[in-house]
């Protein structure tokens, strides 16, 4: 029996973010101090949720009771293994992303600043909120939070483009969650007479519901967590890229996207539970719509010019690694794709960062063109060869320890075909990754005379504009964190030691 610890900690980690946006709000004509709020809270957020490491290691949860409606029916919150290793990743790349977005921000000339800060801190709250949830009534509360306050930031440049991304993006996650998800929890709770997470799962404990009716309840989980972004529920996310790159940063890599294969995780592992999904076939139902998904991903990537679009579909290819993960329901399996939360997220956000600033610098948005581009900007390409070279899980990156346990769960399943698709995969990752690398350091780009009687656009930053006729690297604010989390990518490879412990904590 897991012993239990009573503490407000979860709480007044979520205190934090709401009130940086509050903040931010009263904050929004000086804008130093704004900024200066996003950063403060952040820092304080991320303290927090480290100073309860040692507790979960030691085999101990806290939890935080809120509210009871009725008896199973509650507000509250539980900190586990897999929970803090989310939040732990969420709330250090929050304080990365803040420094990003002020260089961002401020390159670009963007308006309407102040309500883009202040839903970004609201986000990553309601981010916590998922990741501490001890029940599916409160994963689900703040699932639709975070629904509902990511919506103007999609749609932040308030163009017809960005109103359309933002409208898909709403019609398809919240249409999803408050048909799908929401009919699921409430069968959940019919069947089992609890919505609180159990360590062999909910479902499995109780030992009520027809087959038919527990395949059901599956399914609906799986389409009202449409934030996973397996296919065919994936679309919303590529129409998001219409956002200012601070915002796919945070899509991809720390929140929304991550926030919806981290509930499928809950499902798989506390709602049903190892046992019963392999009773009932549903670990073979996952594997082949995760794999589906992992090939047609990496393919549609390769058609794509646009970089953020082609980075796009490879979040889509990715996410699926941590949903097989669990779907293997063997201890390998699990904690490749729990470490994988990790691995993708400092890979994806380098990669992300790295497009912004070529934007910044450039206004370039096609991988056509940029040849050359790692000459001018040798800093924010390296990083970008190194988020790529962490998405193929080339060693000693993260990638390469998410894939190294992913591929042995396969062979602990004895699943040969998931071998094969994981190297297929791993092809086409490279496929789509290392042309951009070449054309960036080895063709010949604009020559430096054409570039001296180009037009600078007004729209750039001072430190991102021409000096002599040649292109130099976006500001400190974008170019150090960028740096950082691709240093991230590297350490997480080289020292996995405490993600690992956590993910192991998940299988005990």
């Amino acid at each position: 029996m897991v012993e239990e610890i009573t503490s407000i900690k979860p709480l007044l980690i979520l205190f934090f973010s709401f009130s940086a946006s509050v903040l931010v709000l009263l904050s929004g004509k000086r804008p130093n101090v704004r900024e200066g709020w996003s950063i403060a809270t952040g820092v304080l957020k991320f303290l927090v949720v480290l100073s309860m490491v040692p507790t979960v290691l030691s085999g101990q949860t806290i939890v935080y009771p809120l509210y009871t409606f009725l008896p199973g029916l509650t507000i509250a919150f539980r900190v586990d293994s897999l929970g803090l290793l989310f939040a732990l990743v969420a709330s250090f790349l929050w304080i990365v992303t803040s420094f990003y977005s002020i260089g961002y921000m401020r390159g670009t000339h963007e308006s309407r600043q102040t309500r883009f800060f202040a839903c970004f801190a609201l986000a990553l709250s309601a981010t916590i909120g998922v990741a501490f949830s001890a029940n599916l009534l409160t994963m689900y509360i703040f699932y639709e939070i975070l629904s509902l306050v990511t919506v103007p930031l999609v749609g932040h440049k308030e163009t017809a483009e960005s109103s359309n991304g933002a409208k898909k993006y709403l019609i398809y996650l919240a249409g999803a969650s408050k048909s799908a998800l929401l009919a699921a929890i409430v069968l959940t709770y019919s069947v089992a007479g609890t919505l609180d997470f159990a360590q062999d799962g909910i479902l499995s404990v109780s030992g009520d519901g027809s087959p038919a009716m527990l395949l059901i309840i599956y399914i609906l989980f799986i389409v009202g967590l449409a934030k996973a972004g397996m296919m065919p529920f994936h679309s919303w996310l590529p129409a998001a890229m219409v956002a200012p790159t601070p915002v796919s940063a945070l899509l991809h890599a720390v929140a929304v996207v991550k926030v919806g294969v981290f509930c499928v995780l809950r499902v798989i592992l506390h709602v049903f539970g190892v046992d019963l999904m392999r009773e009932l076939g549903l670990d073979t139902l996952t594997i082949f719509l995760t794999s589906y998904t992992i090939i047609m991903a990496s393919i549609y990537a390769l058609t794509r010019d646009n970089l953020k679009a082609r980075l796009a579909y490879s979040t889509v290819s990715q996410l699926s690694y941590i949903v097989l993960g669990g779907a293997l329901l063997t201890p390998n399996g699990i904690i490749g794709g729990i470490f994988h939360i990790a691995a993708h997220a400092f890979s994806k956000i380098t990669l992300f960062f790295s497009a912004g600033s070529i934007y910044v610098a450039t206004h370039k948005t096609k991988i056509s063109e940029l040849s050359g581009i790692g000459r001018q900007m040798p800093w924010t390409m390296t990083a970008f060869t190194i988020g790529a070279f962490g998405m193929i899980g080339v060693p000693p990156l993260a990638g390469f320890m998410s894939k190294w346990y992913l591929v042995f769960g396969a062979l602990d399943a004895k699943n040969l075909p998931l071998v094969i698709v994981l190297l297929t995969s791993t092809i086409l990752n490279a496929s789509y990754f290392l042309p951009i690398i070449y054309k960036a350091f080895f063709e010949q780009g604009v020559q430096p005379d054409a570039e001296l009687h180009a037009p600078v656009p007004q729209s750039l930053g001072a430190a991102a504009r021409h000096e002599t006729g040649g292109i130099k690297e976006a500001s400190p604010f974008i170019v150090v964190p960028l740096m950082l989390t691709a240093i991230g990518s590297i350490l997480l490879g080289l020292f996995p030691d405490l993600v690992l412990e956590l993910a192991r904590g998940v299988i005990q």
